[in-house]
């Protein structure tokens, strides 16, 4: 079980505009440079997270994205949800209705689901606002260092 190059990519687009929420909207060719993430890859991953209503589109030559909801609101799970569906550990978890002929005596998928259930909880629980905060933080604590 491995989060993608997309998820992460989609995550650390979400922190760059929250990062600027309320103060400007964030041209794609920005986020690229200020995330050294390929332009071409950004391009491919923006029109899930606006899809989703998580991020709106500025048309024009001051153009680009914001959010469409403030940090606190937005979470990893959609975040992650946004750019690459559902986290589903086994098939027959993510099966509404189960197809799987084992289901019923099956005792492994019982270790699925709280497996489902236990990242579910925490990317629900992080929110962008979290995320800021944590990069301030960083950025603090590097500054003071030098």
């Amino acid at each position: 079980m491995k989060v993608s190059t997309k998820g992460r990519y989609a995550v650390r687009l979400m922190l760059e505009l929250a990062l600027h929420y309320q103060r400007e909207i964030m041209p794609i060719k920005s986020i690229a440079q200020r995330q050294e993430i390929s332009l071409k890859y950004l391009e491919q991953i923006i029109p899930s997270l606006v899809k989703a209503n998580l991020v709106q589109s500025m048309r024009g030559a001051q153009g680009g994205y914001s959010l469409l909801m403030p940090p606190e609101a937005i979470t990893v799970g959609q975040i992650l949800c946004a750019a690459e569906g559902p986290f589903i550990p086994v098939e027959c978890v993510g099966q509404d209705p189960v197809t799987c002929r084992r289901f019923k005596d099956c005792v492994t998928v019982q270790v699925w689901q709280k497996v489902k259930k236990a990242v579910d909880d925490v990317v629900d629980s992080i929110t962008l606002a979290d995320l800021v905060e944590d990069y301030n933080s960083k950025v603090a604590a590097y500054n003071y260092t030098i």
